[in-house]
Parts: C-alpha cells; structure tokens; sequence
C-alpha cells in the first residue's frame, strides 16, 4: 500500500519533491536495513523446538544487554491493519462505484458504498482464515501472491512510463525543483520544503520499513548461517521497494499530472493509469490496480500479523493465550479499517 497509495498521499500533500525525499530516505535506509538484516541473524536465538526467534527484541538484549530493554518495540495495528484494509476498498470502490451511488449507510458524516461493505467482510474472512490456521498457511499463501504481484505491478508501471518516454526529463526536473522549492511547482498550495521532506521520508520509511524493526523478525528466520549475507539481501529489498517500486509510481502520477487533481488515496494512482495508458479502457486500468493493491495489502496484513506475534512471543514468554487474543483483535481491526479516512489512516500509520 505503501507503493501504490503511500507515494499518491506523499505527492498530494508534498507536492511532486516529496519523491526526492524518498530517494533519500531509501539511499541512508539501504544502510539501515543491512544492519538489521545482519544482527537479526547474529542475535537470532532457536527454542527447543527448532522455533526460530529474532529481531529487534532479541538484538537489542543479546547485544547489548537487558539494560537496554526499553528501546524495544511492539508491533502496532496502524501500518497493518487500518491502511492495509482502506486502501483495498478504496480501490474496490472506485472500480465499481466511482461515484459514490450505491450508499449502504452514512457515519460521522461520510457515506459507504456497498461495495466498501462487501469487500471489507470478504477481506476479514480472508484473514480470519489464514491468521486463524497459523503462520505456515501465511507463509504459503504470500508466497504464491507476491511474486505474481510484484511482477504485474512493476510492468503495468514500466509500460506507462516508457509509453510517455518523452514526458521523464520534464518529470524528474519539477521532482527535483519541487524537493527544494515547491511553491515553484505548486503556486504555493504545498507550504514548504520542510512539507516535501517530511511527507517523502515519512511515506518512503513507510514503503520499505528501514528502521522499524520489522524486516529483522523476518530475516532472522532465513537460511542462512552468513550474517552479512542476510544484510546485504535484506538491503536490496529497500532499493526494489523505494528506488525502483515507488519511483515508477511516483513518474506516473508526475506525468500524468494526477497529483493535482483534486483527488486522494488510490484515486490519484488510478487517475495517473488511466491518463498515462490511453489505449487501455479506464476500466481495465482500474481492475488492474485494484487487482495488484489486493495482492499487496493482503500480503502486508498477514506479514505484519507475523511480526506482531514474534513480538508478543518475547514479550509473553511464549503465550498462546496472549497470541489467540491478539489475532482475534488483529481481525477486529481489519474490520474497522474500511470505515476511517484516507487522512485518519494515514496519520495514525
């Protein structure tokens, strides 16, 4: 979600530099990330039934003593749930009811089409189902979607790009002047630079987790015995994500001018895809980004459930009770998602 509706939200909100600020973030988070994907294998510690536990938790007392107990993190609800869940029936919704006509009820003054409702329960179950039949079912569905996923995404992207070829020089040069003076590009809409950094290296840590403490808990359950292996391929997922991922994002809402619609969220993705590819039907652009935006924020769910409960491992001592009640409100929280703004979400993450 990070990479389809986290660079729209960026953009919007910081102007075109805000994608600037994300290389950045991304070029000092390369480093970022190789330190945590090596000390999650150094620190690593394996229970008696061959369970491999690791990650910030474990580095951090291990390495530099229980002392230091205080730095750890927990995993929170935000980044895998409420974004996660929106930006799938936000881009459901502009699919099949671009216009808001089909109202299954109002809240605090916002109206929910029926679609929203539907695929905000269809993507509830779908979580219940495999959070609820432990963490070997997440490992074997995400690693049948990713890879389809990713490669979809990156060339319906890639084709875009290349098909307005002629519009990259003038892009990369209003990214570049916006990340220093965006009131230059904006007629003054967006405040400050300050705006453009905050908002790209916010949406860019997003995006590609350096620092968070998240990638480590995966990493220390790789197959490696190498350390500085593990490093480096936990560093190259920071470059695909942010430097590659983002980036063609980020064109082709530059391009296309879809940052200065008026629009938020994946609307802004979707309209930057249904200018850039004019030979496409804008349904068909549609259907494909609310297609690649499931994939990835499915995905994203199930694996922040997973770094959740190594969390809740160390700190319980191993709890079962503590983890069945965490995925129950874990689930609780998807459910809730569908039904908070694309501004609340955001800010909570």
């Amino acid at each position: 979600t990070g990479n389809i509706v986290g660079v729209a939200t960026a953009v919007v909100s910081g102007g075109p530099g805000a994608l600037f600020w994300m290389w950045i973030a991304a070029f000092f988070g390369m480093a970022t990330k190789y330190s945590e994907g090596l000390l999650a294998v150094k620190y690593r510690v394996v229970d008696d039934n061959g369970h491999v536990l690791g990650g910030p938790f474990y580095y951090i007392e291990r390495g530099m003593g229980k002392s230091w107990k205080w730095l750890l993190g927990v995993g929170l609800f935000g980044i895998g749930t409420f974004t996660q869940i929106n930006g799938i029936t936000s881009a459901v919704k502009n699919f099949f009811d671009p216009e808001g006509t089909h109202i299954a009820f109002s809240l605090f003054g916002n109206d929910y089409s029926i679609f929203v409702v539907i695929a905000g329960i269809i993507i509830t179950l779908c979580v219940a189902l495999v959070i609820l039949g432990g963490l070997k079912r997440i490992a074997s569905v995400s690693q049948i979607i990713v890879p389809f996923m990713a490669v979809i995404y990156v060339i319906y992207c890639a084709v875009l790009v290349i098909f307005n070829i002629g519009a990259v020089p003038a892009a990369f040069a209003t990214i570049i002047k916006g990340a220093f003076n965006p009131q230059a590009i904006t007629g003054g809409v967006v405040g400050s630079m300050i705006i453009a950094m905050q908002k790209g290296i916010a949406r860019g840590i997003f995006s590609n987790e350096a620092g968070l403490g998240s990638a480590p808990i995966a990493a220390a359950a790789a197959q490696t015995k190498e350390p500085a292996r593990q490093g480096l391929v936990t560093m190259t997922g920071t470059f695909i994500d942010t430097i590659v991922i983002c980036t063609l994002t980020g064109l082709s809402i530059v391009i296309t001018g879809a940052w200065d619609s008026g629009l938020e969220g994946v609307a802004v993705t979707t309209l930057a895809f249904q200018t850039g590819l004019p030979f496409l039907n804008a349904s068909i652009a549609s259907f494909v980004l609310m297609i690649c935006l499931v994939f990835f924020a499915f995905t994203t769910i199930l694996g922040w459930d997973y770094y959740s409960e190594r969390c809740l491992e160390y700190m319980t001592g191993g709890s079962k009770t503590a983890v069945i009640i965490y995925r129950w409100l874990y689930i609780l929280a998807v459910f809730i998602g569908p039904y908070m703004t694309v501004s609340a979400v955001w800010t909570i993450a």
